[in-house]
Order: C-alpha cells, then structure tokens, then sequence
C-alpha cells in the first residue's frame, strides 16, 4: 500500500439514501486521490449506492459502531493526508477541501470542520458542554466544534492515535491526544450540512448515547495521562 495524496474516510449505517450525494460530491476533489466508505453493517443499500458513486468500500459483517467503522478503514488508506468525513453530508461534502489544505500547506496538523448555525432546536447543550469542558480541562484549549466528525490531518499524527475510541467518544478523545502531544489544531468555517436531530424520543435517545461515549472517552483519557505524565492534570 502506497502512501499519497489524500484518503477519505467515511463510515456509513444506513446511510443509503445519501452516501452516494456524499461520495460524489469528493470526486469533483483533485486533491482525493482515494474515498473509502465503511459500511457498518447497514441493512439498506449503502454499500451498492457507495460503490456505484465511485468509492471503495469495505462492509463490516455487523455494526461495530463510529470508531471501530473508522480504525477499519484507516487501515485500508493509503493518504499521506487522512479525512474523516459523516456519510450524510451529501453535495455539502465538497467543503471538505477547506480542511484539507491548511494541512497540506503546513498551517495546521489538525483541521475540524466549524459548521454554520443549527436550522433546528436541537438538544440543550449537555454534550457540546461535556466536550468543551473535557477538553478545556486536559488541554486548555477552548474549542467551538468539540464533537464535530469533519477532521483531516496527516498520517504521522493519526498513526499515534490509534486505535481511535469506540462510538461517540472518537473526537474528544482525538483532539484532547493531539493537542498533548503538542500538534497544531485548527478549527476552520465550513458551509457543510448535515442531518440534525430534533428534540423527538430519537434525538434524546441519540444525545443520550453521544454524552455516554464521551464521558468513557473522558474517563480514559484521565487513565492514559496519568500513566504518561505521573499524575492527572
């Protein structure tokens, strides 16, 4: 496996009815030389509409979560530059040349996606507030996109972030690593959209998850750093 140019990496469960908007977006990137999508054992079409539209795609047997769908596929990349990517980012996708290009012009060594104002009332900030105040806390870094999916950075850094967390915790504990480990991290304004969850049974149910991942996440990273530095921060 060669290593160069730029991987995409999006894992995808059911996601059938927009992967394909998602992955053609990247082709109009010269700067992708490669988009895998991991399907996460979806019971829809994903896989076919993923492959159809002009990705790689490696189909998992069950559904094994975020991070595991993305440690699979890392494992496939051949990037010099990796791009982690949502698969319901449909034409919006296209943005993602925003973060790829500080990090291949050497202005950062990780770049997240800051998304545009929410179109919808969503949850009341209790796992955005979580992440801000992990971070903040391990770092001191203040961050406005804590728990955003969107990220590129280059290999070496990501090579020393494996494996990445399991679920919803893959972010928080992503960032708070790199940013000990004293690597750049840039927030950068994007036009990207994607699904929102509402304040229904399933956007609570889905927050819920979200706020359980990040505080194992949280709770781990307390574990790796008193065992690197002597002591908890």
């Amino acid at each position: 496996m060669s290593q160069d140019g730029v991987s995409v990496i999006i894992p995808a469960y059911n996601e059938g009815s927009r992967i394909a908007q998602t992955v053609g977006a990247l082709q109009d990137l010269p700067l992708v030389s490669e988009t895998i999508v991991v399907d996460d054992g979806s019971t829809d079409d994903t896989a076919t509409q993923a492959r159809k539209a002009g990705a790689t795609v490696l189909s998992l047997p069950k559904n094994a979560g975020k991070g595991a769908a993305l440690n699979a596929g890392i494992s496939k990349a051949g990037g010099t530059v990796i791009v982690l990517l949502d698969a319901d980012l449909g034409e919006t996708a296209v943005e993602a040349e925003k973060l790829i290009l500080p990090v291949l012009d050497g202005r950062a060594d990780l770049t997240i996606a800051r998304f545009p104002g929410a179109r919808r009332r969503g949850g009341f900030g209790l796992v955005k507030g979580l992440a801000r105040a992990g971070i903040r806390y391990y770092t001191g870094l203040e961050m406005q996109s804590p728990i955003s999916g969107q990220r590129a950075l280059r290999r070496e850094l990501l090579e020393q972030l494996l494996p990445l967390a399991a679920g919803y915790g893959v972010e928080v504990e992503m960032t708070i690593k790199a940013a000990r480990l004293g690597y750049r991290i840039l927030e950068v304004p994007v036009a990207m959209r994607h699904r929102e969850t509402g304040r229904d049974l399933r956007g609570f149910a889905h927050r819920g998850r979200q706020f359980r991942d990040i505080a194992v996440a949280l709770w781990r990273c307390r574990g790796q750093l008193r065992k690197a530095d002597g002591k908890v921060k």
